[in-house]
């Protein structure tokens, strides 16, 4: 389904006038409005290749229709979202899920959409049907040598993939651990696994980056060989200044202080970007913002603040991508409010009044300090958010446009309502 600009002129032609007026409202209350806005239109938020399908659990999945078949149809779908918001124009893939055969044929499908390849994806959590080895056990962290190597080939082999379409960097999240007491030596573990990083780090390009993902549990419940950024961090300071500490926010215990966390990897120069999503429990993959917005606001406020501190560029020099997929939304619809809450919540930062807030700290103003940061996070921003899009070409309501021409419906009538999206 191909939205074209003159769907999107003719919504945002109904809504313009109510636009203006609360962005006339919101650029009253709000210092240096202009300057957010333009932030706001250089952001720029990877979509994962798996999140276009319904999700689904151990108990059972309900497809939504009209599912990517392929990875031709997912940049079609992720081109789609870009053009609705303005701001999803990267495409994060996962291999072997997403290999490419005709490479020139996708990167000219993706240039087509405004759309460039984020982070490539490694996949040792689960056995495929040509693999020799299987990862049962684990991957990089096994006992056996030759399933150590075999995920070691297939890391290399992503990288390879990534170069050809473009890509700048490789995220390797393991499953790896154990259920029970003594099933493993857990020094043996880490010396393994940290063996066969280092053999994936020598086959980085000069120009590329290795984000070690971490996980506290699941699908191994007793340990996990990269389970807290503790240990990503020490992977990734062993194996040199190219390898970076990746932060999915379902990723922790409850309660976890996310945004310390962020800061100190921050200041240590090893943060290396973000997976977003929202949780009530665990690793629940909801909606961004869905749950906790609040905390969401205030990992960016730690953002902001840090990568200002350091003179880094926003929009490049960290990776920022969802990772999400739910089982009872439309994939599309729960990526576009995806979006705009990450959206919302950089705004809100954005909008800290810095000098007030230091000076707060500075004399130990509890109270004062409290108060500049909720002002921020309860100032309606939206409006600011919509008017990137408008700059951007873009829609000033995409879920509106998106059920006026009934998007979902058109694809399930070229797709099939029982399609499924490959690697769900």
């Amino acid at each position: 389904m191909k939205i074209e600009n003159y769907h999107i002129k003719s919504l945002n032609s109904e809504q313009l006038t109510k636009h203006n007026s609360r962005l006339s409202f919101v650029k009253s209350e709000v210092n240096d409005a202009e300057a957010i806005i333009q932030k706001l239109v250089d952001f720029q938020i990877a979509i994962p290749s798996w999140a276009l399908g319904t999700g689904g659990t151990r108990f059972g999945r309900f497809s939504s229709g009209g599912e990517p078949r392929n990875i031709e149809e997912k940049i079609e779908d992720i081109g789609l979202l870009h053009r609705l918001n303005g701001s999803s124009g990267a495409v994060s893939l996962h291999i072997p899920w997403d290999t490419v055969e005709n490479t020139a044929g996708i990167k000219a499908l993706a240039a087509q959409h405004g759309l460039r390849f984020d982070a490539m994806n490694s996949n040792t959590f689960q056995d495929q049907p040509d693999q020799a080895k299987s990862y049962k056990f684990g991957s990089l962290q096994h006992v056996d040598k030759a399933v150590r190597k075999q995920a070691v080939d297939h890391n290399i082999e992503v990288i390879r993939q990534g170069v050809e379409l473009g890509s700048k960097a490789l995220t390797v999240w393991l499953s790896d651990g154990s259920c029970f007491p003594g099933q493993l030596n857990f020094r043996k573990a880490f010396q393994n696994t940290l063996e066969g990083l280092r053999e994936i780090y020598a086959a980085l390009p000069a120009d590329w980056k290795v984000f070690v993902e971490y996980k506290a549990f699941e699908p191994n419940f007793y340990s996990t060989t990269v389970g807290d950024w503790g240990q990503s961090l020490l992977y990734a300071s062993k194996l040199g200044p190219k390898a970076f500490t990746l932060v999915d926010l379902g990723h922790h215990l409850p309660n976890a202080n996310i945004e310390q966390i962020v800061s100190l990897l921050l200041m240590e120069e090893k943060l290396g970007g973000f997976h977003f999503n929202d949780s009530k429990y665990g690793d629940d993959d909801l909606t961004a913002g869905s749950m906790k917005p609040y905390q969401l606001f205030l990992i960016f406020n730690e953002l902001v603040e840090g990568m200002d501190a350091r003179g880094m560029n926003h929009r490049e020099d960290l990776g920022w991508m969802i990772d999400a997929s739910h089982n009872v939304k439309d994939p599309l619809e729960d990526l576009l409010q995806s979006v705009e809450a990450i959206m919302i919540a950089y705004a809100q930062a954005l909008s800290v009044d810095r000098v007030a807030l230091q000076e707060a700290q500075a004399v130990n103003d509890v109270v004062r300090a409290q108060e500049i940061l909720q002002n921020a996070f309860r100032t309606d921003l939206r409006a600011l958010v919509a008017e990137a899009r408008l700059r951007s070409g873009a829609a000033l309501s995409p879920i509106d446009v998106y059920r006026k021409y009934n998007v979902r419906e058109e694809l399930i009538k070229n797709r099939g309502a029982k399609t499924v999206a490959t690697g769900l």
